[in-house]
């Protein structure tokens, strides 16, 4: 039996060019990149040659990258950093409801220290208001933080209209936005969106596991996370993941090479979609027009428990998600999908299928294939819906 894995916006197969830079950055070129003798100065060459990489997919001066061991780290650095270093500003920050775990974590931990915080409502497609948004705004308001992408149903949000209103309405607050689900796959630009601090991950696009990295425009000061050691520019103290940052470097690279078949995700995603479609009862949790095409977020009318169905798929060889890897061990029901109105099987019923380019058409088929077979087992068991 062969696997079938659409479960790429948990993580990602490593590129075997990944590798083989990662293996050659531990075995040869070793170093520590503060030392300042040749074999560090070499290891610290190989992150500028990253941080090239990573910005140029980004549209933004290397000098603005720093590394981070993650989304997550990234997330709350950008978070907390910019709300105490602004604190003498205002006291009052914006987010949504429908962030990752990291983000929101982190709005609930500043609201402990003081801080005031607005969590925007989403409509049934998970899309976001900017009208509500503009209602939120105040001079108060010093940080505002929305995603790009939502990593549980694919919804895009209006983060250029988002930057847009932002900086005309509440010029003293900085912009956050998580990509890490966006960047790599779809087009990213922080300096044509008035973004002032964004979050990208390495093991999205094929990269390593356990690194990531904080954009941060020219000019925007916020409080470190770490302290202790001068790396990152004196804002991220601790000695680089010099192999997992070359590797992230390398799938930066890679997915700029991606770029240029941009048409491919959006077969697969139609493929998928259709193919779903087919299947009575089947319906989908997200925005058809406002989404990516590689995560799909589905349900199916008699099918009440998606962990059940996500294990009699993994059976048959089909690897899909319940919703964020960061949750998926708890009993609660998704806050996106709770944030979205869904109730009953469209809540707890839900299953993610996320895409890769490496996946094929003819997985998509056979993925297909199981659902619908899978599907129906689940309803007889349960007596028809």
């Amino acid at each position: 039996m062969q696997n079938i894995y659409l479960d790429n916006s948990a993580t990602t197969r490593v590129l075997p060019e990944v590798i083989k830079a990662m293996v050659q950055a531990m075995e040869t070129e070793y170093g520590n990149p503060s030392s300042l003798h040749g074999i560090g100065v070499a290891a610290e060459r190989l992150l500028q040659a990253a941080r090239n990489n990573i910005a140029s997919l980004l549209g933004v001066p290397a000098g603005e990258i720093f590394f981070t061991s993650g989304g997550t780290e990234a997330n709350n650095w950008a978070i907390t950093g910019a709300a105490r270093q602004r604190k003498s500003r205002g006291k009052h920050l914006i987010t949504t409801q429908i962030e990752h775990a990291s983000v929101l974590a982190s709005f609930q931990y500043l609201e402990q220290e003081g801080f005031r915080v607005t969590y925007l409502p989403v409509n049934e497609e998970g899309l976001v208001s900017t009208g509500d948004l503009q209602a939120a705004l105040s001079n108060d308001t010093i940080l505002v933080s929305v995603m790009q992408v939502n990593n549980e149903v694919g919804t895009i949000q209006p983060v250029n209209e988002i930057g847009s209103l932002v900086r005309k309405l509440a010029p003293q607050a900085l912009f956050h936005v998580d990509a890490v689900q966006a960047f790599g796959k779809i087009p990213v630009k922080p300096q044509q969106w008035n973004v002032d601090l964004l979050t990208v991950s390495a093991h999205k696009i094929h990269g390593p596991k356990g690194v990531g990295a904080l954009y941060i425009r020219k000019g925007v000061v916020i409080a470190p996370l770490l302290v202790g050691g001068e790396q990152e520019g004196k804002l991220r103290a601790g000695t680089e993941n010099v192999p997992g940052i070359v590797g992230f470097g390398e799938a930066a690279k890679a997915a700029s090479q991606r770029f240029e078949d941009v048409t491919l995700l959006q077969e697969l995603g139609t493929l998928l979609r259709e193919g779903l479609g087919r299947i009575t009862g089947c319906h989908v949790n997200g925005s058809l027009t406002d989404g990516v095409p590689y995560v799909v977020n589905t349900w199916f009318e008699g099918v009440d428990r998606g962990e059940v169905l996500l294990h009699m798929l993994e059976e048959r060889g089909l690897y899909v998600s319940t919703g964020s890897a960061c949750h998926s061990r708890r009993d609660d029901p998704s806050h996106v999908l709770k944030a979205m109105g869904k109730k009953d099987e469209a809540l707890y019923g839900a299953v993610r299928l996320s895409l890769s380019p490496f996946n094929t058409p003819a997985e998509i088929e056979q993925a297909v294939e199981i659902m619908a077979a899978v599907v129906a087992e689940y309803r007889d068991f349960k007596g028809g819906f």
